[in-house]
């Protein structure tokens, strides 16, 4: 018998299978072979929210939950936060390895020329109403996209994909700053190319009459770095989104749109939004101790703890916590800072936390971040989005180009009657209806 196996015995029928094991998993098509008749259907897993499934083979992100440990391609996150910049992970995560200094300057090059929206776009993002939120704008103009590029849909032309690839991380962020913009009641201000992806970003948020927007190196460093730390995260919710809407070979604009609307869920993307809120209803760091005590007595969540992959330190809130310093250097220390402090001291000293493995996650800080660098609360999912687009790109390349893929389906467990005999509607009555 073959080491790499698992042999399973059915004690409905006391029949025996042997079943392979490749990378830590069984084929769950292999179960589909225990039966107890001819007629039965054959085992299937129940697993819902995917808790012990994987659905696809990847090689562009890996993570260690219980040793805190995330790498993309193989590079540890933290190296590529110091030494990198957004747009080489992007690369890195599209194409499998770190850009040459020539490749790196026609990637460049290339994305800055296609940060331009159409006019039509700008238009049509104009008739939102005044206080439509930036997210919700995001995912309707992204979706529009599909209309401007309708070449979009031959999506098995490598060059055609990589055109649309290159538009799409260009234009995430001249749509967020328009949405913005517009909750302002502000003009459109134009892409400048003379700036780097961050620095144009926060052109086209924050110019007003000045000839030249100059961005303060320190905050569009510190951009950079929370772009690189959001760029991907594994099979997580909206690159799940992003893979199972691809599945069906739709364009990448409605794809993405898709994958954004996983994202803006408060339980995914909107998790630093509730940080703020929670630090706010603390209101002081002399507060702490009491509101960990109405969190042990099952009163609430201490939100910005805990992951459902990471059963460690979120390697990327160590980075955001050392970003942070970085920034409020130049903001201004943000008073929420000292009482995420004390409620990160507290909690990783408690047992009760310590125990269920609640560490602080990429959430506890970067909301804190944004809010000083100006940011208002409803912005940040969509600051999120902007990098995260790289990410949903890459996985769904991957996805296209694995043979073993196919449109997403998963199945059921039945819970529901058995065939029913239909009465017409004269005949019915309320509990005859309803039984």
């Amino acid at each position: 018998m073959a080491q790499q196996s698992l042999t399973i015995t059915d004690n409905r029928t006391n029949q025996t299978y042997t079943l392979p094991v490749e990378n830590g998993t069984i084929r769950a098509m292999d179960l589909r072979q225990i039966k107890t008749s001819p007629e039965d259907f054959g085992l299937m897993t129940y697993d819902p929210a995917f808790m012990n499934t994987a659905s696809c083979r990847s090689s562009i992100t890996f993570i260690d939950g219980d040793r805190g440990i995330l790498r993309y391609r193989g590079y540890p996150i933290e190296v590529l936060a110091e030494h990198c910049t957004y747009l080489e992970v992007a690369y890195l995560l599209l194409f499998g390895d770190l850009p040459t200094e020539q490749e790196l300057k026609n990637w460049v090059h290339e994305i800055t020329h296609h940060t331009m929206l159409h006019e039509s776009t700008r238009h049509f993002m104009q008739q939102f109403r005044y206080n439509a939120h930036p997210m919700a704008m995001l995912i309707s103009t992204v979706a529009a996209l599909s209309t401007v590029y309708p070449e979009s849909k031959d999506i098995f032309n490598p060059d055609n994909r990589l055109l649309q690839i290159k538009r799409l991380i260009a234009k995430l962020p001249s749509i967020t700053a328009l949405a913005y913009r517009h909750s302002l009641g502000f003009p459109y201000v134009y892409p400048d190319n003379d700036l780097n992806y961050t620095e144009n970003f926060m052109n086209m948020l924050w110019k007003m009459v000045e000839p030249k927007y100059v961005a303060t190196p320190v905050l569009a460093r510190a951009l950079d770095i929370l772009f690189i730390l959001h760029a991907d995260h594994e099979q997580n919710c909206s690159a799940n989104t992003m893979r199972c809407v691809g599945s069906a070979h739709t364009d990448p604009y409605l794809t993405t749109a898709a994958a954004a609307g996983a994202l803006a869920g408060p339980l995914h993307g909107g998790a630093n939004e509730e940080v703020l809120k929670m630090l706010d209803e603390i209101g002081s760091k002399q507060n702490v101790p009491a509101y960990i005590k109405k969190i042990k007595e099952g009163h609430g969540k201490l939100m910005g703890f805990g992951h459902r992959v990471y059963k460690n330190y979120d390697p990327r809130a160590k980075i955001i916590k050392w970003t942070a310093e970085q920034v409020f250097e130049v903001t201004g220390r943000n008073p929420k800072l000292d009482i995420a402090l004390e409620l990160e001291r507290i909690a990783l000293e408690d047992d009760y936390f310590v125990k269920r493995k609640l560490y602080p996650n990429v959430d506890f800080y970067s909301g804190i971040i944004y809010q000083a660098m100006g940011f208002k609360p409803e912005m940040f999912t969509a600051l999120f989005a902007i990098p995260r687009a790289a990410g949903w790109l890459a996985q769904w390349q991957e996805m296209l180009n694995d043979t073993e893929q196919k449109i997403a389906r998963p199945r059921q467990v039945w819970t529901g009657r058995e065939v029913r005999p239909f009465v017409p509607i004269t005949k019915r009555s309320l509990d005859m209806a309803r039984t």
